[in-house]
C-alpha cells in the first residue's frame, strides 16, 4: 500500500508530495524494532519520547516518520505531521491489517471488575453460533490459529490489529475483547467498531494513571463511541456509574440488573450460588430462560447476566446463550480452586481493588461457613489511595488476614505494607499478620489452615510472574499454594 493510500484515513495529516508513491510495509511505535519500509510513529510515552528516537528509526530504514511536532534538524526521512500520533498509529494499523474489525462480529467489554469472565462467557456464546471465536483479554489472546500470553489487557494497536487480522485469516467470524481504560485513553482501539459494547461496573482503580474517578469514567465511556450503526450499549444499572452511562450514551441501550433495578430491560431471578456453581433465571422482553454455570461466587451472577444481555442484544437465541454460559467451566485465576489433596479449600483470585476484594470475600462467605484465612497485597507504582481501604476490607471480612507483597515494582514492599496496615488497624481486626515475602505468606496461610478453614489468596490470580524492581520473577500463586499444601 502506498503512503498516500494509507494516509487517506488521516485527513488531518500533512506530508511532502514527493513521498506519495512510497510503498509501506508496516508500522511501529518502537524505534528499536522498526524495519525497512515501515512507518515509525513517534509517540510520547510515560518513560520515553519517540520524537527523540526518530533518527534511530530513520537509520533502521523507516520509510517515514509521523509526529505532532516538527522534524529534528538534519533528518531527511519524509516527515508527516498529525494532530494525534496515537490515533494515527491505531487507524493506520487497522488499515494496513485490512480493517479486520469490520469483518468480525466484535463485542467489547469494559468496567473495573468482571471484564475477563464476562468476555470469556461471550467468547463461549459466540462459539455456539460461529463454531469458533476469538478472544483478546487479560489472561490470553486467542486467534483460532494459536493462543498467546497476554502482555496487556488490550494490546497496542499494531498488535491488536494483527491479532484481529489473524482471526479473519483463520476463518474466525466473531470475537470478544476486554477493553481497558488505558487502551481507551491511549486510543488503542481507534480503527475498531463493535457489534455490542458491555459495561460491568466502575470502582476505584488506576487513579495513578487517570488522576480521578471522573476521568476514569470518561475513559470507560469512550468505548461506546466505537459502535457500529445500530449496535447496542449493554449496561449494568445496578452500578451507579452504569445508571449514569445509560443516560448519557447514544441509543440503543439495553440495561440489565441482578438486583431488580426498576426499568431494567433484562432481569435476574431465582439466583442460586453454592460450591457446585451458579444458576439464575433470565427475564427479558422475549420471555424467560435459565442459565446454569459451574462458575462459583455471587459476583458471577452479574457476569452471567451481563453476558446473557449482550447475547440477547446480538440476536442470539436463549438456547445459544444458556449453552454458551454452561460450557465455560473455569476462568483462570478467578475464584480458582487449588487441589493438592488437602482437606480444606484453597481459592486463588485476581481481586486487586477494594471493591473486588469485598466482592470476593462476600462471595466466599456466601459459599461456606468456614473461617477465612486471607493472603492479599497491593501493587507498587500504582494507585496508593486504595491500599488502606483494601486493608480495611481484608480485616473486616476475613478471620485471619495476611498482608504481603503483590507486585512491588520499584517501591519498597515494607512501605506498601505500612499503608495497608493502616486500613487493617481501622478495621478493628486483631488477628492479622504482615509477611513481606509472598511465598512465605502463602506458606503461613497453609500452616494455619485446617478442615474448618478456607484459604483465599488474592491479588495476582492467573499471573505467572512477580515484578520486583525491574525483574519479572516466575511466581504463580496456584503453584506455590499447591506445593505447600501437598507437603503438609
Amino acid at each position: 500500500m502506498t503512503l498516500v493510500e494509507l494516509l487517506s484515513v488521516l485527513p488531518d495529516s500533512s506530508f511532502p508530495s514527493s513521498a506519495n508513491d512510497l510503498e509501506i510495509a508496516g508500522i511501529s511505535a518502537d524505534s528499536g524494532s522498526v524495519g525497512p519500509g515501515e512507518i515509525f510513529v513517534a509517540v510520547e510515552g510515560a518513560h520515553a519520547d519517540g520524537w527523540e528516537h526518530a533518527g534511530e528509526a530513520a537509520a533502521r530504514g523507516a520509510a517515514a516518520v509521523i509526529s505532532d511536532r516538527p522534524a529534528p534538524d538534519g533528518l531527511t526521512v519524509p516527515w508527516i505531521r498529525v494532530t494525534s500520533p496515537r490515533r494515527a498509529l491505531a487507524r493506520l494499523s487497522a488499515r494496513l491489517a485490512g480493517d479486520p474489525a469490520e469483518k468480525l462480529v466484535l463485542v467489547g467489554v469494559t468496567g473495573t471488575n468482571g471484564k475477563t469472565t464476562t468476555a470469556m462467557l461471550l467468547e463461549s456464546i459466540l462459539a455456539r453460533r460461529y463454531g469458533r471465536s476469538g478472544f483478546v483479554g487479560t489472561i490470553a489472546y486467542r486467534t483460532g490459529r494459536r493462543e498467546l500470553p497476554a502482555g496487556q489487557t488490550t494490546p497496542e494497536a499494531p498488535v491488536l490489529q494483527q491479532l484481529l487480522s489473524e482471526m479473519v485469516d483463520s476463518g474466525v467470524r466473531a470475537a470478544a475483547m476486554e477493553v481497558s481504560s488505558h487502551a481507551l485513553a491511549l486510543d488503542r482501539i481507534e480503527g475498531c467498531r463493535f457489534d455490542a459494547t458491555v459495561f460491568t461496573n466502575l470502582t476505584r482503580d488506576h487513579l495513578d494513571f487517570h488522576g480521578d474517578l471522573e476521568s476514569y469514567f470518561d475513559a470507560k465511556k469512550r468505548l461506546f463511541e466505537f459502535r457500529k450503526p445500530g449496535a447496542a450499549a449493554v449496561v449494568n444499572v445496578d452500578d451507579p456509574a452504569g445508571r449514569r452511562l445509560a443516560r448519557e450514551v447514544v441509543a440503543p441501550v439495553l440495561t440489565w440488573s441482578v438486583e431488580g433495578a426498576a426499568g431494567a430491560d433484562v432481569h435476574a431471578s431465582e439466583v442460586r450460588c453454592d460450591l457446585s456453581g451458579t444458576s439464575l433465571a433470565i427475564l427479558h422482553a422475549g420471555g424467560r430462560f435459565t442459565i446454569s454455570s459451574a462458575l462459583v461466587g455471587r459476583f458471577n451472577a452479574d457476569n452471567l447476566l451481563g453476558a446473557a444481555a449482550a447475547g440477547l442484544a446480538l440476536g442470539f437465541s436463549e438456547t445459544e446463550i444458556a449453552d454458551g454460559c454452561s460450557a465455560l467451566v473455569r476462568v483462570p485465576g478467578r475464584l480458582e480452586r487449588v487441589d493438592a489433596g488437602q482437606p480444606y479449600p484453597i481459592l486463588v483470585d485476581y481481586a486487586h481493588t477494594e471493591d473486588a476484594l469485598r466482592r470476593l470475600l462476600e462471595a466466599v462467605r456466601g459459599l461456606t461457613d468456614k473461617k477465612i484465612v486471607l493472603v492479599f497485597g497491593c501493587g507498587g507504582d500504582r494507585d496508593r489511595g486504595k491500599r488502606a481501604p483494601m486493608g480495611r476490607i481484608a480485616g473486616s471480612l476475613s478471620d485471619i488476614a495476611i498482608a504481603t507483597s503483590d507486585n512491588p515494582r520499584s517501591e519498597d514492599p515494607e512501605a506498601i505494607l505500612a499503608e495497608v496496615e493502616k486500613g487493617l488497624a481501622l478495621s478493628g481486626a486483631t488477628k492479622y499478620l504482615k509477611v513481606t515475602d509472598r511465598r512465605e505468606a502463602i506458606r503461613t496461610a497453609i500452616d494455619l489452615a485446617n478442615p474448618g478453614t478456607v484459604v483465599v489468596i488474592a491479588g495476582k490470580g492467573h499471573e505467572r510472574f512477580q515484578v520486583i524492581g525491574s525483574r519479572a520473577i516466575p511466581f504463580d500463586d496456584r503453584e506455590v499454594a499447591a506445593e505447600y499444601a501437598s507437603r503438609r
